[in-house]
């Protein structure tokens, strides 16, 4: 009985085999377009190792906020890839300017900011001088920092009155920082450059899907342009198209949270910034024509299916009571630093 059942699965295996390759043998010569598999398994297979960093580096982050992010000689410990290789730095240029919910604001990303690796702060404020406040919030951030200022011309702030669109804003301090980095950086190669804004809300899974880019990365971005969504829609493993409501003739219709631009390309094109003067709507693709094409930019998050980033905003606060306190001489200690 063993006997028999031994030689009916070598039977089996053998009738499999040979239809096996009968099969193969019938497709030689038969023409194969093998692009479109090739793209998808390489596109998978990004997507795999991307998961695999993202689960480790989230992992990694949770104990360094444990352990404390400084070692004890005052040096990050950001260790490496998994390969061996040390991160790319991500540089995080904030354009900011004095209001009452800054401080707010700035706490709420700067301990987002924390639990990221290798990760270097460039706060630029909107203002004449530096101030104490965010001196004294970067100081206390524990984070690698650069606190700069470049102060916004009359001419170019909006009014009370204005529409928040009606003028770019953040400009200046958006130039000035890439400034700084192509004075004081240009030599970090393979680090990256993310223009975050103190109000949106950010995943850390973003910093993971940004950090190896080599030109320029796209993500969508969430809540934003009147949609629930907006950014690259994504074929075959490149940018195809863009999902916007708001002139989608436009070069790169995508928001300023949308994209991170390698270091070396910005050193590489020393004449690429921000255009002050650029039509609504137009402020990401005055930099982003200078340094790229859309059929060169390389989608992050599950292929632009995935938001990690937000277009949040704070309601500003009514200070109507205060006001009424202030008239009666028992306003608020204005010592007391909000």
């Amino acid at each position: 009985m063993a006997r028999l059942r031994l030689k009916s699965l070598f039977l089996l295996y053998f009738v499999a085999s040979c239809g096996g390759l009968l099969y193969a043998l019938s497709q030689l010569g038969q023409s194969c377009d093998c692009r479109t598999h090739l793209v998808a398994a390489e596109q998978r297979e990004s997507e795999l190792l991307s998961e695999l960093r993202r689960v480790r580096r989230a992992a990694r982050a949770r104990d360094r906020v444990g352990a404390g992010r400084r070692d004890d000689d005052g040096g990050d410990d950001d260790g490496g890839d998994d390969d061996g290789r040390p991160l790319p730095t991500i540089y995080v240029v904030t354009p900011t300017y004095a209001r009452l919910v800054q401080k707010a604001e700035l706490t709420r990303l700067a301990h987002t900011l924390v639990l990221v690796p290798a990760l270097h702060w460039v706060l630029v404020e909107d203002a004449e001088e530096p101030s104490a406040l965010v001196r004294r919030l970067l100081e206390g951030s524990g984070l690698e920092h650069t606190q700069l200022h470049a102060a916004t011309p009359s001419r170019m702030k909006l009014a009370d009155s204005d529409p928040r669109w009606l003028k770019p804003r953040g400009v200046l301090q958006r130039n000035r920082g890439i400034a700084w980095l192509r004075e004081h950086r240009a030599a970090d190669t393979g680090a990256v450059v993310y223009f975050a804004d103190d109000d949106n809300t950010y995943s850390l899974e973003l910093f993971e899907e940004m950090r190896w880019t080599r030109g320029v990365s796209v993500w969508p971005v969430g809540l934003v342009g009147g949609l629930r969504f907006e950014g690259p829609v994504v074929v075959e493993g490149r940018v195809a198209s863009f999902h916007t409501a708001w002139r989608p003739e436009r070069p790169f219709p995508i928001d300023m949270a949308g994209f991170a631009v390698s270091l070396s390309l910005l050193v590489s094109h020393p004449q690429a910034a921000f255009d002050p003067d650029a039509a609504r709507g137009d402020l990401e693709s005055s930099l982003l024509v200078s340094l790229t094409s859309a059929e060169q930019l390389e989608p992050r998050a599950r292929n632009c299916t995935e938001v990690l980033v937000w277009h949040t905003r704070t309601e500003r606060p009514k200070m109507k009571q205060e006001e009424v306190l202030v008239k009666q001489g028992k306003g608020s200690n204005p010592a007391v630093e909000v």
